[in-house]
């Protein structure tokens, strides 16, 4: 495929897919050229507008090795960071693709596309090469469709118009696509007619939906919704249990790298017939259902009422007995179990960007779960939750990312953090000699002790300092840690009240 040529004598920058000159002017002169493995390119007219793709000037084995050192730069520290997993082919697997329309003037032609970030504005888009080509191809024969059915796109300077947006999602393994056509208004003349249309040109299509929504928010569905044609749902199977999506459903955008994501994150649990295992945050089930078949019981809790509902479906779905799900703020449900001190064996996080609440830590780590699983997609949040977690004596095991969005600065990673079994760990008979660390002492680093001390004393103490205490205390150091080069070299002792500060830290962590 040839370059974009235009009438200047400036460069291509071949890896940051841009012109210098300033005579390129339309955005089929602003291209990106992405550079596969193999050679090949592909072009991307809209990149530096849409902003959806953050890295779309870096080949993908660049991609993997950016993704792979943030995370190791947040994890490093606490143990070592498997290998990322990437994506054979890494296009068009976004199974939901969602675009705007406005109305241009003065010739009063409909576009649609996507939002522009900074502006708001809509950028004409003629093809993505994240989302799925059909999905794609329906919302343009939808767009073809409006003129005949006298349909506007919304304006929300004038507040004219009803079309605000429409979403296809698609189910990757059944094949089945569900269209949302999202409305500024209930009132929808010769809807049905027209989900019939389009239906009649995509037998694939199995519901539509009119979702009304008058939020702020561009891209938002509401809350009210009307059946156009078929069920109001579709279906898709993952890891070979089947699930019901909705339109405001929770779902993954990329089939395949969820299947790797969550087989992980069941890996990671390592679940018993004996075990109860808490799926916070569970959305419509997904993962809960899936560790039920390892599992003694499985108790789901989301905040999504609508998201519950599913759930409760996808588990009668799949003959699931041993799993259920109630609709609730997590950290509502987990303090309520916390405080009747009901026990769970396992529990698997999968927050929302922001990361867990404070409450539903602080009383997750009051029911004391063995092991902890947290699925999330910003490291950034799992990593400041997962230092609470650490500070109440866990830690962390394993890491994995897994690369859900290539060409964007998004990745997912799982994290497993495991608890110290006290009972087993006072029958287990530990042979010093053998031993570089004791179980004691490897429970916080010193780092972690500084930090505590500093935090709830306001003082600051050494390396030096804690392993005095540390030696005091019974803790084995390893040999040489901290020692004068020779016998007659003096060393400043730890004052008393630093002791005491650094003692108070060490109880904290389970230390002494």
């Amino acid at each position: 495929m040839s370059k974009t040529k235009i009438n200047n004598k400036k460069a291509y920058n071949e890896r940051t897919g841009e012109y210098s000159s300033k005579s390129a002017k339309t955005a089929e002169q602003a291209v990106s050229v992405v550079k596969t493995e193999s050679g090949a390119e592909k072009v991307c007219g809209i990149y530096k507008k849409c902003s959806g793709c953050q890295l779309m000037n870096l080949t993908y084995s660049e991609q993997l090795s950016l993704k792979q050192s943030m995370i190791v730069k947040l994890y490093g520290g606490y143990c070592h960071v498997d290998e990322i997993i990437g994506m054979e082919n890494p296009y068009h697997y976004r199974n939901k693709a969602s675009e705007a329309f406005k109305l241009t003037y003065p010739n009063k032609r409909i576009i649609s596309g996507v939002y522009q970030s900074k502006t708001g504005a809509v950028i004409p888009c003629d093809g993505c090469l994240l989302e799925n080509k059909r999905s794609h191809e329906i919302i343009k024969s939808f767009k073809k469709l409006m003129p005949k059915y006298k349909l506007l796109p919304y304006d929300e300077y004038s507040h004219k118009g009803l079309i605000r947006h429409v979403m296809v999602r698609r189910a990757d393994v059944t094949g089945e696509y569900m269209v949302v056509i999202v409305t500024s208004s209930p009132i929808f003349p010769k809807g049905k007619e027209l989900a019939a249309e389009l239906v009649l040109m995509y037998p694939e299509i199995k519901t539509v939906v009119q979702n009304i929504s008058t939020v702020q928010d561009k891209m938002m569905l509401g809350e009210q919704e009307k059946v156009l044609f078929g069920e109001g749902t579709i279906k898709d199977k993952l890891l070979g249990a089947e699930f019901i999506i909705s339109p405001r459903s929770f779902y993954q955008v990329n089939h395949i790298q969820t299947e790797k994501l969550y087989s992980k994150a069941i890996e990671f649990a390592d679940i018993s017939k004996d075990d109860t295992v808490l799926d916070c945050y569970c959305g419509i089930g997904t993962i809960g259902i899936i560790a039920s078949r390892y599992a003694g019981e499985v108790m789901g809790v989301e905040s999504n009422p609508a998201a519950v509902r599913d759930a409760i479906k996808n588990a009668r779905l799949n003959n699931v007995k041993n799993a259920r799900f109630i609709a609730m703020d997590a950290g509502k449900m987990l303090s309520e179990l916390a405080m009747n001190k009901v026990r769970a064996d396992i529990a698997i996080l999968d927050p929302a960007r922001a990361g867990c609440d404070k409450a539903a830590l602080e009383a997750l780590i009051k029911i004391g779960p063995k092991r902890i699983v947290y699925v999330s997609c910003n490291p950034e949040t799992q990593i400041r939750d997962v230092k609470t977690l650490i500070s109440a004596g866990y830690r962390v095991k394993k890491v994995q990312g897994v690369d859900m969005f290539p060409f964007t600065k998004h990745v997912e990673t799982v994290c497993l953090l495991s608890k110290l079994n006290a009972k087993q760990h006072i029958e287990i008979n530990l042979d010093m000699d053998e031993l570089d660390l004791t179980d004691a002492e490897k429970k916080a680093t010193y780092q972690e002790i500084k930090d505590y001390v500093r935090e709830h004393s306001g003082l600051k103490v050494s390396s030096l300092y804690i392993a005095q205490v540390k030696q005091k205390c019974g803790i084995i150091e390893r040999e040489n840690y901290n020692k004068p080069k020779s016998e007659d070299a003096k060393q400043p002792q730890c004052p008393p009240d630093k002791e005491k500060a650094i003692k108070e830290a060490l109880t904290h962590f389970g230390m002494i």
